[in-house]
């Protein structure tokens, strides 16, 4: 039995962006699609180019990615032509391979939004996909409102979208806007639109003010649609979008989808899931949740009792999937095995192969697990991991002894100045190094850096690109972590953590692995 495809679109970069909280710069852009593109989604909407200099730097350049990259636009503006609209021209010459265009699809918007008649904005939608389809571009139009739309005035959100599909939208998008359809109603409105646009022309976007995103997205598969978009970890503005992070195991994991359905995602990729989930949450600066399905820590946690004992003598009786399927693990353990798996398949993805019989994995594990109960968060910190596992495997050089550091904060005027002094002991000899920043954590990096005898030509290149800070417990006195990310010429880019009380301690455990890891990557010997 052939198997129907199901595309994937990640829209985490613009309408995750609209998250109170969330505004990405474009090093975390880039870090977060490479995320996308470790996980195997089809699409990758980037942003908005010309909406602000994020997006439009963004979109600026060429952006190598296994998915189509994605430009999100508006519809071209009634009583304007193609070549007269500047939004129109500036996503036409963005540097993506996908163009997805809003448009409106609720007659209520086309009147009270747009200011036009429903003629021209069936017009716009039309003329809109003839020229980016011209400009040799796939084209995808979201139908905004649909859902809502099409309970007020179902010929006219049937015209939207049957005119973007027989103008030569690749996909027509069908958008719960508000997120309160239930998925009885999706399933009856997409097998309405299914008459009119073939199913493998159709998407679902779905928001979660009703907490059904992801089943009105699966409810709309059942109807005929054939991609869905949806975010990391269900991100979005008002109460989210629907969660990839949930539906993607859904799909391939359940049985009564991945015998008639396949996705770009394969058992490898799935692995990364809870590693793509924890990382991504990281870089937002905020505490995964733990009881998120498929990728929390709780997902396979059981308590001791009844059900711990029989999860232990058969994982099926209260585990819907196998945790290793998406790299997560079960939290009722015997013995330590469960846990050297998981850190098997830690190591293997940083590209350290070690077997499970290795004495050197168990004071490994008990380390990592010490750390975690401190505070420290390796799946957003892979630099880091990967310095500690080495260090437990016995193979970091030691290029350098910190002596001794300070840092001064003084007010000089108007300015705050920054001022550290760092002591380190290179090949035997003692190097003095002071430096000045905007801030202490910017100063310690200069001074660290200023020179470490003959490593110094190997760190030249690299640069301190971002800098957070979460504080993990309350009180003035609270334990810090913080998470640096590191780029040098290449194009490489790397994360270190550091947990302390002190901030300025934290920062310099995170800024030495940022150094250290740079000299382990070249290869580079001590003497």
């Amino acid at each position: 039995m052939n198997r129907e495809r199901i595309y994937l679109f990640d829209t985490t970069l613009r309408d995750g962006q609209q998250t109170p909280g969330v505004d990405f710069s474009l090093e975390d852009k880039l870090v977060v699609m490479g995320l996308l593109d470790q996980l195997g989604v089809d699409y990758i909407e980037g942003g908005y180019p010309g909406g602000n200099p994020t997006d439009t730097a963004l979109f600026a350049a060429d952006r190598k990615t296994n998915a189509t990259f994605t430009a999100f636009g508006m519809t071209k503006r009634a009583g304007r032509s193609v070549s007269n609209d500047a939004g129109l021209q500036q996503l036409l010459g963005a540097r993506a391979g996908a163009l997805c265009f809003v448009a409106k699809a609720w007659d209520y918007h086309v009147r009270v939004a747009l200011g036009c008649t429903n003629e021209e904005n069936l017009e716009s939608i039309r003329q809109t996909v003839e020229a980016a389809s011209a400009a040799g571009r796939e084209v995808l139009i979201d139908c905004e409102h649909f859902f809502d739309g099409y309970k007020a005035n179902p010929a006219y959100a049937l015209a939207c979208a049957e005119e973007a599909w027989k103008a030569g939208a690749r996909w027509v998008v069908l958008c719960d806007t508000n997120g309160g359809t239930l998925p009885a109603e999706v399933s009856e409105i997409v097998h309405a639109v299914g008459r009119h646009v073939p199913g493998t022309h159709l998407g679902i976007h779905a928001h979660n003010d009703t907490e059904h995103a992801v089943a009105n997205s699966l409810a709309a598969v059942e109807a005929g649609v054939r991609q869905i978009q949806g975010t990391l970890n269900g991100i979005g503005e008002r109460c989210g979008n629907a969660n990839l992070v949930s539906i993607i195991p859904t799909l391939v994991l359940k049985p009564h989808y991945a015998a008639r359905f396949e996705t770009g995602i394969g058992a490898e990729r799935l692995a990364e899931l809870t590693h793509i989930s924890r990382a991504f949450d990281e870089l937002l600066n905020r505490s995964p949740n733990k009881q998120a399905p498929y990728v929390g820590k709780s997902a396979f946690a059981t308590k001791a009792g009844i059900h711990a004992s029989a999860l232990m003598k058969e994982p099926e009786t209260y585990e819907h999937v196998p945790p290793e399927a998406v790299g997560n693990r079960r939290q009722v353990l015997v013995s330590d095995q469960a846990g050297k798996s998981n850190l098997i398949a830690a190591l293997q993805r940083i590209g350290i192969a070690v077997t499970k019989d290795d004495s050197r994995l168990d004071a490994l594990l008990r380390d990592v697990k010490e750390r975690e109960s401190q505070g420290y968060a390796y799946d957003g910190a892979d630099a880091s991991f990967e310095l500690l596992a080495r260090r437990a495997l016995g193979t970091v050089p030691n290029y350098f002894d910190v002596l001794s550091y300070r840092v001064i904060v003084e007010e000089r005027g108007r300015e705050m100045i920054s001022e550290a002094v760092v002591k380190v002991k290179v090949d035997g000899q003692v190097y003095l190094n002071a430096g000045e920043g905007n801030g202490p954590v910017n100063a310690l990096d200069v001074a660290l850096r200023k020179d470490l005898g003959r490593y110094q030509g190997f760190i030249g290149d690299m640069e301190l690109v971002d800098f957070k800070v979460r504080i993990l417990n309350g009180g003035t006195g609270a334990t810090t972590r913080v998470l640096i990310e590191s780029r040098d010429g290449g194009g490489n880019r790397w994360f270190t953590v550091g947990v302390s009380p002190n901030i300025v301690e934290a920062s310099f455990q995170a800024l030495s692995d940022a150094i250290i890891y740079k000299l382990v990557r070249n290869g580079v010997e001590a003497s």
